[in-house]
């Protein structure tokens, strides 16, 4: 959520700055803004609430002309305090105009320090927390040791503040220079040939360099044409420690590819996603042929003395955690719970140092999933994190990392992520057996290679989407759909779901199959569409019998009943309504097959009702505050 960008350099900022914008939308937003320093001594700021093109036509009728200049920023909002107004929207100005912030995440602390401006006389214009921080700075550089010295103004106000945020400031004064600091939010600079960039996250600014360098933990920085400095909220540089990287895809990873929507080309790109994050985990040397990981803090002794694992995880990444439990289980003999992160730590589990926490967030800011690292940390447990951002704040406070390397997913409603977060998760079950020696050498190497097959038969599901496109056209105006699987297929079940209610905002609910006659049952009447995730006949013969006299019950009550099973399980046809059939695979695996033509009916429907599949309503890309 928010996305910030600031620039300092040679081009016209307005032009770098609204282009970035319109490349981080995805992280969801609902109003923007752009300030511009024109090397004169003026700001002009322009702010609109709703999309990207309000601003765009506020900008062209306001003539940018007066937009004009090398330095600038810009922000996407998501509200958190104060409603999605023109007057809420960033940048917010000080009393002077020559002052100007953007701001993600959460003041914590903004209540008294907003009593103590107004009881020093200042007018505060907007409902939000981040208008304290303008005040504050506008106040130190006025007057007082900071007086006159934009950069020490900025780190005195950053020493106040409470609270979970990425701050950046620029000022009329001092034209060129833009400061920024970060609180387990995130915040990224790029760094170009006599040009500098500051932003959400890489995408912002990859057409123009692929060289960035990550921000700590409560780090500041300064930019401006020439370099950038870093230090600590005191404007200290002992002991202050950021990593340079190269971001290893390219703005065409971020473009449509010809598709009409990003999670359209996302779904298709799946079987590459789940190669990429398999690509390099299995390596033969001098122990024979084993697993290994990104980046890996954690000795094999320690791996084999763990005796519970907690899974932490919000929204898809919880389902993929849910699915880690059953491969882990059944591959370790260790148990394992999956938590909501945003529950995890009020509940104060057992935690100490013979436990692995392992958690999952595609973003590596996610402020629920962070802080349960933070609180396992506190515990003596163990934490390994599952990202697809390299360098992100989680697997920095990590002990174990696994990327899935999927390049960037611009959908909001994660798909190519959540496939590679279930093929990581099955990596850690497999690394995890192999310390712990429950499994053979050769066991493991025969469970890798069915892995790496999958990507395969991924392609192959892709080739139902004919199909499964007409079966949601047809039903996109119903008000319900209800989903049903069992062992691995309920959390498949439970993300179909919530794919449905992401996209298309209707009523949808995932059950386990075994809990029909408890309850939802009494949902099921005449035309109510259910989609069915069957097991394998072969892999849970017992299960799927079960499933199948579940099906005859819904049947007989009038459900329509779409089911998607293995090819060849003719048992299932009499009983489906819609059958959709996927290709055989292992039973822990089949959920990186049957969850494609879920995603495929969610993102059509939703077309179908004229939703924006990208962004969803209400919804953003990264949550990360709580």
């Amino acid at each position: 959520m928010c996305g910030i960008v600031g620039y300092v350099g040679y081009r016209d900022a307005l032009g770098v700055v609204v282009d970035a914008l319109r490349r981080m939308e995805y992280r969801g937003y609902d109003s923007a803004g752009v300030a511009i320093l024109d090397g004169n001594g003026a700001l002009a700021v322009e702010r609109k609430a709703g999309r990207l093109a309000n601003l765009e036509a506020e900008l062209g009728e306001a003539g940018t002309e007066r937009f004009a200049g090398s330095t600038g920023m810009g922000h996407t909002r998501w509200a958190t305090h104060g409603a999605p107004t023109d007057r809420n929207a960033h940048p917010h100005r000080d009393i002077s105009g020559k002052l100007a912030v953007v701001h993600n995440g959460i003041i914590e602390n903004f209540a008294p320090l907003r009593r103590e401006l107004e009881e020093a006389g200042v007018e505060l214009l907007s409902d939000t927390d981040t208008e304290v921080a303008v005040h504050l700075v506008s106040r130190a550089y006025a007057d007082g040791p900071t007086a006159g010295e934009f950069t020490a103004s900025v780190h005195a106000v950053l020493q106040r503040l409470e609270g979970a945020f990425t701050l950046v400031f620029t000022h009329a004064d001092h034209p060129g220079t833009i400061v920024a600091a970060r609180r387990s939010t995130p915040l990224v600079v790029g760094v170009g040939e006599g040009e500098m960039f500051i932003a959400s996250d890489v995408t912002a600014f990859i057409e123009h360099t692929r060289e960035a360098v990550e921000l700590g933990q409560n780090q500041a920085v300064v930019i401006t044409a020439e370099g950038y400095r870093v230090t600590d909220f005191a404007g200290n540089t002992e002991g202050v420690h950021s990593r340079p990287f190269t971001i290893d895809w390219d703005l065409a990873a971020a473009e449509k590819g010809g598709h009409d929507y990003f999670m359209l080309k996302e779904i298709e790109e799946q079987p590459t996603a789940v190669a990429d994050t398999l690509l390099g985990h299995f390596v033969i040397d001098e122990k024979g042929g084993r697993i290994v990981l990104d980046e890996q803090r954690l000795a094999d002794q320690e791996l084999r003395e763990f005796d519970k694992v907690f899974v932490v995880a919000c929204g898809s990444s919880y389902h993929s955690g849910l699915l880690a439990k059953y491969a882990i289980e059944h591959w370790t003999r260790v148990p394992v719970e999956v938590e909501l992160a945003s529950e995890f730590r009020y509940r104060d589990p057992v935690l100490d140092r013979s436990t692995l926490v392992v958690a999952i967030s595609q973003s590596g800011e996610t402020a629920d999933t962070l802080e349960a690292v933070r609180h396992a940390k506190e515990q003596k447990a163990r934490v390994l994190a599952i990202c697809n951002t390299n360098g992100a704040q989680i697997p920095r406070e990590s002990d174990a990392v696994i990327y899935t390397r999927t390049g960037p997913e611009i959908g909001v409603a994660s798909t190519k992520a959540f496939l590679a977060q279930v093929a990581a998760n099955y990596l850690v079950g497999l690394a995890l057996a192999q310390a712990r020696g429950t499994k053979y050498p050769d066991e493991v190497a025969r469970e890798f290679a069915e892995l790496e097959s999958m990507p395969k038969l991924i392609s192959r599901v892709l080739e139902t989407a004919p199909q499964v496109r007409a079966i949601a056209r047809e039903l996109a105006h119903v008000p319900t759909v209800l989903f049903l699987g069992r062992h691995v297929g309920y959390p498949v079940a439970l993300e179909g779901a919530l794919k449905l209610k992401e996209l298309a905002y209707l009523h949808a609910e995932g059950f386990a199959a075994g809990e029909l006659k408890h309850g939802p049952i009494a949902l099921i009447e005449q035309g109510l569409p259910v989609i069915i995730v069957m097991p394998s006949p072969k892999g849970r013969a017992v299960l799927h019998s079960k499933l199948l006299s579940n099906i005859r019950e819904i049947q007989a009550r009038g459900a329509r009943t779409i089911v998607i099973a293995e090819e060849g399980d003719d048992t299932v046809r009499p009983f489906a309504d819609d059958l959709i059939e996927i290709p055989a695979a292992p039973t822990l695996y089949q959920p990186l097959l049957s969850t494609v033509p879920l995603q495929i009916f969610a993102a059509e429907v939703a077309q179908a009702l004229g939703y924006d599949v990208d962004k969803p309503r209400n919804l953003a890309k990264s949550v990360t505050v709580e």
